[in-house]
């Protein structure tokens, strides 16, 4: 059985307790807050509790570390990891920066461990479900999708220190909260080319957005709207991909089932395969957990590799560039020497 760590024990460290239930032996936790770590690994039965990741590597034997941190200490504490071997399972955003990004994809290259990016909504039984039918044709050409991350956090949420700023969080809904669904979008509709977008500081009081906007081109030339916004009070995480045969739609919050699904054929068309399933499992960390110690007993490199995570966080810095700079920006656009590059706030926001 792996022997997994998690680091950093606030809010979303329960979900990994829990999702890894007889998957792996969490034999470890790291915090800087002595007491929290203490008191989390009392209520998970974890026998041993360290400052630091250096710590941790150099006094436990692990296999996986869950990186559960906030967002500034994700790429350089996957870089020691990486270092000593060790497979991350690293909460979004992986990174705060595609060169940051790239720091990591050559470090992994070095390395016999690897880092997956937790993006937990691909995993749910109809996101699979989807993608297959997708892939196989069945829905005929992706002609329209609509992405909107419709939530409301309020300015005690922003209270904690290292939320709303470029420097520790790297963005703000786009990169931290709709980031969920528009990475579900990419996984079903493949490479996008080319997004013009907007964003706006609405209400709160931070440095980046609180609300953004893009209208994106894909490749197989579907066309989407993208909506992320943290001051909306009726909350939805919505999904709407319009095929030639089908539209398939999800609406939901914080993770789905099959029921929060709909499929509606196109007159004349019948969609029989989606009936295939009728599954009760939500969409969440434990169906990602599974399927990376999945991966992992087989030898293979786990799901969302580095490649995939960088296609979305190269997606949030094109959308960035382009709210910044009243320009439309292309895949494969921002390299080393643009500004968009070294930090998602780039040139600057228009509010600075």
């Amino acid at each position: 059985m792996s022997r997994a760590a998690i680091v950093g024990t606030g809010g979303i460290a329960a979900a990994h307790a829990a999702a890894l239930g007889d998957r792996a032996e969490l034999v470890a936790v790291v915090d800087v807050d002595d007491d929290r770590a203490r008191a989390f690994a009392k209520e998970w039965s974890v026998p041993g509790v360290h400052p630091t990741v250096r710590a941790l590597l150099a006094e436990e034997k692990v296999d996986v570390v869950h990186l559960c941190t906030p967002p500034r200490h994700h790429a350089p504490l996957a870089l020691e990891c990486l270092a000593a071997g060790v497979t991350v399972l690293v909460e979004k955003p992986p990174a705060l920066s595609l060169a940051e990004m790239d720091a990591l994809i050559e470090a992994e290259r070095a390395s016999t461990g690897h880092v997956a990016t937790v993006f937990q909504h691909r995993f749910g039984p109809a996101a699979i479900r989807l993608r297959q039918l997708s892939t196989a044709g069945e829905l005929g050409r992706p002609l329209v999708a609509t992405c909107a991350t419709l939530w409301y956090r309020d300015d005690a949420y922003f209270a904690v220190p290292w939320r709303g700023s470029w420097d520790s969080e790297g963005g703000g809904p786009t990169m931290g909260h709709g980031i969920h669904q528009f990475d579900l979008m990419l996984s079903i509709l493949g490479p996008w080319r080319e997004i013009r977008a907007l964003a706006a500081r609405q209400a709160r009081d931070v440095q980046t957005e609180d609300v953004s906007m893009a209208l994106v081109t894909f490749a197989n030339g579907a066309v989407a709207t993208v909506v992320n916004s943290v001051v909306s009070p009726r909350e939805i995480s919505a999904l709407r991909f319009d095929y030639e045969r089908a539209t398939v739609e999800v609406e939901h919050l914080y993770g789905y089932t099959d029921a929060d699904w709909t499929v509606t054929p196109a007159p004349g068309h019948d969609v029989p395969l989606w009936q295939n399933g009728d599954s009760e499992v939500t969409s969440g960390h434990a169906c990602q957990v599974e399927a990376l110690y999945d991966a992992l007993d087989r030898g293979e490199v786990p799901p969302v590799t580095l490649a995939d995570a960088r296609n979305t966080m190269e997606f949030i810095a094109a959308l960035y560039a382009s709210a910044f700079t009243a320009t439309p920006v292309r895949s494969g656009e921002i390299s080393p020497g643009n500004p968009f590059y070294t930090s998602m706030a780039g040139t600057g926001a228009p509010w600075q």
